[in-house]
């Protein structure tokens, strides 16, 4: 798993469409300049669309075709529909702003790759939430997430053998994963107890920290053993799903996998504290030797 302006624009009061009749202006110029005006404004509605925002119409119809099947062969809901509705319009809306700050034209393979498993998210998010009226169906909702999971794996495969590795893919990946495993904590907490959310809950806990803490927000050097706790999460949540094994059996290795990353996530505050401190006692010591050049 891999670790996602304003603009000032002329407004239409800055222009006098009336007609006015004064001396050496034809009453029919301001009609030309509106004219002139509103061809400009045809000719800006009628430029095509950029290839991202083809390929993101894309992924949102090919998520209602996926949903309709759900509807059809898995008696999906309303809220269902809703639910996977709100998070395909966030992750085409999070995902044209990052391109847009990028100042890209277009999605790379793997972007693309990672966009078509978001759509599996969004199916497992429909079914976890549908089931507020109905039993979700549990070898549906596996599969789903098995292969959303698989795919996990590929993308960071595609992006490095094409050369197309980016900031923003990265975040958009990770992004991904963290929405899935807040989905997948939410429903074995049914089973298990609430206090299995903590797994999907503590990266945005630790993004909520970065906001408020400025030594939280350097980039954290990524290790094996995150990688490895990171799959964790996803393979002990998706066998605490399929419900094969003894409850007690399953507490146990959801509890393993909660004090994983919680020993992930504080290894990580504990490096970031220490490359903050030791930032600031070297901008210290540098301070006078600055001074008295």
């Amino acid at each position: 798993m891999r670790s996602l302006t304003s603009e000032a624009t002329a407004t239409h009061d800055q222009y006098d469409w009336r007609p006015t009749l004064s001396a050496g202006a034809p009453a029919s110029q301001p009609r030309g300049r509106a004219g002139r005006h509103g061809g400009a404004r045809r000719a800006e509605a009628a430029r095509p669309l950029e290839p991202w925002s083809r390929t993101l119409a894309l992924t949102a119809l090919a998520q209602v075709a996926l949903l309709s099947l759900l509807s059809v062969f898995g008696g999906l809901g309303p809220v269902g529909w809703l639910a996977a509705a709100a998070f395909i319009a966030g992750v085409c809306q999070g995902l044209a702003v990052g391109v847009r700050r990028a100042g890209r034209d277009s999605l790379g393979p793997a972007d693309k790759v990672t966009l078509a498993r978001s759509t599996l998210v969004g199916c497992v998010t429909a079914l976890v939430a549908d089931t507020v009226h109905q039993p979700a169906p549990v070898g549906l909702l596996l599969t789903l997430t098995l292969v959303a999971l698989v795919l996990d794996g590929v993308d960071g495969q595609v992006a490095r053998r094409t050369g197309t590795c980016s900031p923003l893919g990265a975040r958009f990946d990770m992004e991904v994963d963290a929405f899935l495993i807040l989905v997948l904590s939410g429903y074995v907490a049914v089973q298990v107890g609430p206090w299995v959310l903590a797994i999907g809950l503590m990266r945005y806990a630790f993004i909520a920290a970065s906001r408020l803490l400025d030594w939280m927000r350097a980039p954290v050097p990524g290790s094996m053993a995150g990688k490895i706790v990171a799959v964790l999460q996803g393979v002990v949540l998706l066998v605490a799903t399929a419900g094969v094994l003894p409850q007690t059996v399953t507490t146990v290795a959801v509890a393993v996998a909660l004090a994983a990353l919680v020993w992930s996530f504080g290894r990580s505050v504990v490096w970031l504290y220490g490359n903050y401190a030791e930032t600031t006692t070297a901008a210290t010591i540098t301070a006078p030797l600055i001074q008295t050049r």
